[in-house]
């Protein structure tokens, strides 16, 4: 790499990283990188082959996502894929979804807003984003809310290890001693769900069945790991970085605030301009001409998500948020067809990328009904924190009590 550029390991890099990106994507757009040993790739184009295109596998989770999960969906291919994937996506789509799991969602993201809104002021993102989606995602499961805290710091040391590109060892320490505590502790749970069905996620998952084959005890426990470090941190960095962005553009919010059915497309804008992931590995089956060079089968290959969706080769003005832009499609946003990579593309595009869309709608729609006059404390400016996954540190807000 040039010089002139900061590594992707500096802290010049993590203070800016789009100011690299647009640097890789003009000077480098693949390049090798020592420390990580990996192909990076920055060009949207690159990006989207690779989650496309089925030379790129996700070998890579085994060493990345089983250590912690144990073995997931995402490390799965062909038939035994289709299957895993076709006995969970129900509880995350249509009417299972709505029927089901939105007054869930409803109901934890009005217990966070009940907690602060007298104040006066509030960090959205300790006193909610943080809490909102694992709280979910424990109640979807049936799960004991009284653990909260529990599962909160499993997904927060989950989400480090997965983010570990320098390779700190204590980060990989705490990760494995993670997955540890946490099979002890769901493993005796799915066994006795098994026992006694009822009417939550969890259920639906040990009792699920197609052609015959159904999920281990191990299949579930693993999936249940994957769907807290996932769907907390993505959807908490989401919330956080869409309301950051609204309140610096006041005009986006108010248009916002009068016309609800704009938050889709401010989510979906909020994904394109700073996704909560981004980066997401493959590893191609092999020898790949791509970027202007070849990748070797078997390497590890960074598709940086975070570069790609501001690629001015494939969107206008990609450094402005804009909820109204015309080449961002928000009703195909949280879909396979989205023309956004932060779910990802293909096969393994985001199966709970509708359940991250219910849970962002509710959570605004309550924050903006709740706080009328919500705005900035006093002289915050917020300050993003992250390199694999990527958000705002704090969000100290302030409103009238309510």
């Amino acid at each position: 790499m040039p010089g002139t550029i900061p590594d992707m390991l500096s802290p010049e890099f993590a203070a800016d990283p789009y100011s690299a990106y647009a640097a890789f994507r003009e000077q480098a757009p693949l390049f090798y990188h020592e420390v990580m040993q990996s192909y990076v790739l920055s060009r949207y184009v690159d990006v989207e082959r690779t989650f496309k295109d089925p030379v790129f596998t996700t070998a890579n989770y085994d060493w990345q996502l089983e250590p912690v999960h144990g073995k997931t969906i995402l490390q799965l291919s062909g038939r035994e894929h289709s299957v895993r994937r076709a006995l969970v996506a129900p509880a995350f789509r249509g009417s299972e979804l709505q029927e089901k799991f939105l007054p869930v969602i409803e109901k934890n993201s009005a217990e966070l807003i009940d907690r602060f809104r007298a104040a006066g002021s509030a960090d959205l993102v300790t006193q909610f984003a943080n809490r909102f989606p694992v709280g979910v995602i424990v109640d979807m499961l049936g799960l004991d809310k009284a653990d909260h805290d529990r599962f909160q710091r499993w997904y927060t040391s989950i989400i480090a290890f997965l983010g570990n590109l320098s390779g700190d060892e204590q980060v990989t320490a705490d990760g494995l001693r993670t997955k540890e505590e946490f099979a002890a502790y769901m493993i005796p749970v799915v066994r006795a769900r098994r026992d006694a069905l009822g009417d939550d996620l969890l259920s639906t998952l040990v009792s699920a069945e197609i052609d015959g084959e159904t999920m281990s005890d191990e299949d579930v426990k693993a999936f249940c790991s994957l769907l807290l470090a996932a769907g907390g941190e993505t959807t908490d960095k989401a919330i956080a970085s869409m309301f950051a962005l609204l309140l610096q553009h006041p005009e986006q919010l108010e248009a916002v605030r009068a016309d609800r059915s704009l938050i889709a497309p401010a989510f979906a804008e909020t994904l394109r301009f700073r996704p909560p992931v981004h980066m997401i590995m493959r590893q191609p089956a092999e020898d790949v001409e791509i970027a202007g060079g070849v990748i070797p089968a078997g390497s590890t290959v960074t598709a940086l998500i975070g570069s790609a969706n501001r690629d001015p080769e494939r969107y206008k003005n990609p450094d402005a948020f804009d909820i109204f832009r015309d080449d961002l499609t928000a009703s195909s946003a949280f879909s396979a067809a989205a023309d956004h990579l932060a779910f990802a593309l293909g096969r393994h595009f985001c199966v709970g990328a509708l359940l991250a869309k219910s849970e962002v709608e509710v959570a605004a729609n309550q924050l903006l009904d709740a706080f009328p006059d919500l705005r900035f404390a006093d002289g915050f400016v917020p300050v993003e924190k992250g390199v694999f996954t990527r958000g705002p540190a704090e969000l100290r807000v302030a409103f009238t009590p309510a």
